[in-house]
């Protein structure tokens, strides 16, 4: 549900009621031996770190394997080692990270839950992955990440702009979440760690990694906690993950992960309306891949999945108020399950990567409404029960040919959706490496987003269903430069345009809201990028973006047609490469909300949230290591929030230590 989404509820209730190893992973003998920076200017072995993080092999634009410098697409990759060093609680602190993505945090506590937005999108238009498992809600078509320990996560690839082409309905973009690979020595390593904060906010957390003969594992779980940062909320989640990784031969990787995870939070109390919620989400998944390499050129993958989601909010009358004092005012619940399936096939030449396959999924959602005696009496049904399916499936190619310093990489698949048909998504892109660390690139693309089961449905009593609904779809355009500066500095730019065709609208009523295809929308805008070689131990990011979104039903803070996100991001990381770093963060997003949004949102945004870290490492000896670190959240107590119900925290502070063996 998006925060506009949101908002209409609210206003309507208070009217009815008075309220495998990871591709590009770095290992030992894939890099030179380095020599241990000392105090001064960057020296060679920085150099040659710093752009061999650059040049990374990703596997999320074309699903196979290829250098990052082929990729057409405007990607970000973010690591494990970038991820620690931030010390953040969740993955979705990590996004507000990254130009382009656009994170509005739910209840803006110790964990929440978010709207992820890529350049302007809708948050139904993101495609978030597990591992290549898609694990968007049927019901709302969000992906939400608050069910994934940030530990288990050994990078993120993100695709901003249509990717319809490998993955479906994704108009916004992907964000693939891969999780850490299992180990490669017989005796186990791993870590213990925890932390304690404000608000008796902890964090506990075990991972243990190895390999007995073929078989490799990762297991991890750990447990997050909180007594709420504002306003009488809370946190709690327990997790656990698996990873499996079997070698029967040389030729052949059998992969199985899965996980269980419970979020709870208490999302306070909201005077204006006279409620206090909760929101419980159960999560339990399997994953499931093969990887057969039949010859040096052929590679065939598949695999299977199963995603079982549920989610319980229920929402109470605070003991002030006199009608009902503490009854239940209405409870949503869905349950959720989908199972696919996928297999394909890559071709690598040399001068050629062309990967051809296939997908089928099947997904149910059944979605109950339960109204209290209040709302009853209003007219409404005691419970409203919804039950819906859908199947999908797909053919799909895509292909890189590289020419010299040229690489061309068209793409094309074919989607079919039990409620709309079938939609075509071709894609075209081209890179030109310039030189040693410069390319230029550009990309067409044809994308789509399915409609969520609750605007398909219906949603509960105020969410009417328009079982009508087509699918969004539009064209994406993107051009970009990335280039070394003296091999000092690392810079990127990228225009983007985005067309939008029978854009989903939600229409109000005096009692509910609709969906319909109503709109064509257009988004433009441009990135910015830097990043700099460590200096005296001293590196910098700075990240700028900007969008601007135009529509006859779009409106922003001044009434117009239009609204424009932009960001501002700086990271500024001090790294002597032996036991010390320190990393301060600042972020800024302006979101210009509509003024027709009501006067309860009051929103307040236009500030800087600063963050800082540090982690001192203490080596025990040459495999066992205690790592100790202290986090300042929100330095200045700044305001920053688009509903003033979870204003957000102010200064809080959080520390622990980490055992490494």
């Amino acid at each position: 549900m998006n925060k506009r989404t949101f908002i209409t509820c609210l206003s309507v209730i208070a009217t009815l009621g008075g309220n495998g190893t990871v591709l590009g992973e770095e290992t030992p003998a894939s890099r030179p031996n380095l020599v241990v920076a000392q105090n001064g200017p960057a020296d060679n072995s920085d150099l040659l770190m710093f752009w061999e993080e650059k040049e990374l092999y990703v596997q999320t634009a074309t699903r196979s394997e290829k250098p990052i410098m082929q990729t057409a697409e405007n990607m970000s990759v973010i690591t494990a080692k970038e991820i620690e060093a931030m010390n953040v609680n969740s993955v979705a602190e990590v996004l507000t990270r990254l130009p382009g993505l656009f994170v509005d945090f739910s209840t803006n506590d110790f964990v929440s839950g978010a709207q992820l937005h890529i350049q302007g999108s809708e948050n139904r238009h993101v495609t978030v992955l597990l591992d290549g498992m898609p694990i968007n809600f049927l019901s709302g078509g969000n992906g939400e990440t608050s069910f994934i320990p940030v530990r288990i996560v050994e990078r993120i690839e993100i695709i901003k702009g249509a990717a319809s082409s490998a993955w479906g309905s994704a108009l916004g973009g992907v964000i693939n979440i891969i999780t850490r690979s299992t180990g490669d020595n017989a005796t186990p390593n791993g870590m213990l760690s925890g932390s304690y904060g404000t608000a008796k906010s902890r964090d506990l957390a075990a991972e243990l990694r190895g390999k007995n003969g073929p078989l490799g594992y990762f297991l991890y779980a750990g447990q997050l906690e909180s007594d709420g940062l504002r306003n009488n909320r809370d946190y709690q989640r327990s997790s656990v993950f698996g990873k499996l990784l079997l070698t029967p031969s040389r030729d052949l990787d059998i992969n199985v992960s899965g996980g269980f995870s419970n979020p709870d939070i208490t999302e306070g109390e909201i005077p204006a309306f006279f409620i206090s919620g909760r929101s419980q989400l159960r999560n339990q998944f399997l994953n499931g891949t093969f990887e057969y390499r039949a010859t040096p050129e052929l590679t065939v993958r598949g695999g299977v999945h199963l995603l079982k989601s549920r989610f319980d909010q229920p929402v109470y009358f605070l003991p002030s108020y006199p009608p009902s004092p503490g009854q239940l005012r209405i409870r949503n619940k869905t349950d959720e399950q989908t199972v696919g399936a996928n297999l394909r096939a890559t071709w690598n030449s040399g001068i050629q990567t062309l990967t051809v396959g296939g997908e089928r999924s099947h997904g149910t959602l059944d979605q109950t409404t339960d109204a209290g005696p209040l709302f009853q009496n209003a007219g409404l049904p005691a419970s409203v029960l919804i039950n819906s399916t859908v199947n999908k499936w797909a053919v799909f190619a895509n292909d890189t040919v590289a020419f010299g310093p040229f690489a061309v990489t068209p793409g094309i698949r074919l989607d079919h959706d039990s409620f709309f048909g079938i939609f075509v998504s071709p894609s075209l892109g081209a890179t030109w490496e310039l030189g040693e660390h410069t390319v230029a690139r550009a990309s067409a693309a044809r994308g789509f987003s399915s409609p969520p089961l609750g605007y398909l449905a219906g949603g509960g009593p105020y969410f009417t269903a328009n079982k009508n609904l087509k699918a969004e779809y539009g064209w994406s355009y993107q051009v970009g430069l990335e280039s070394g500066l003296a091999d000092l500095v690392s810079l990127k730019g990228t225009l983007f345009r985005h067309e939008t065709s029978k854009a989903i609208t939600q229409v109000n009523s005096s009692s509910s809201t609709t969906a319909i295809n109503q709109d064509d929308i257009t988004r433009q805008g441009y990135e910015l990028e830097l990043d700099t070689v460590p200096f005296y131990n001293l590196s910098l990011k700075l990240g700028h973006a900007y969008a601007r979104v135009t529509g006859d039903t779009v409106q922003n803070s001044h009434d117009d047609p239009s609204y424009v996100n932009y960001s501002w991001l700086i990271g500024v990381k001090y790294d002597d490469r032996r036991s010390f770093t320190a990393l301060l963060s600042g972020r800024y997003v302006w979101w210009d909300l509509a003024s027709t949004m009501p006067a309860y949102a009051d929103p307040v945004y236009d500030n800087f949230i600063w963050d800082l870290t540090a982690t001192k490492k203490f080596r025990l000896d040459e495999t066992n290591a205690v790592e100790t670190f202290l986090t300042l959240h929100n330095i200045f107590g700044s305001n920053y929030y688009t509903l003033s119900v979870y204003p957000n925290p102010g200064r809080w502070v959080e520390g622990g230590v980490r055992f490494k063996f």
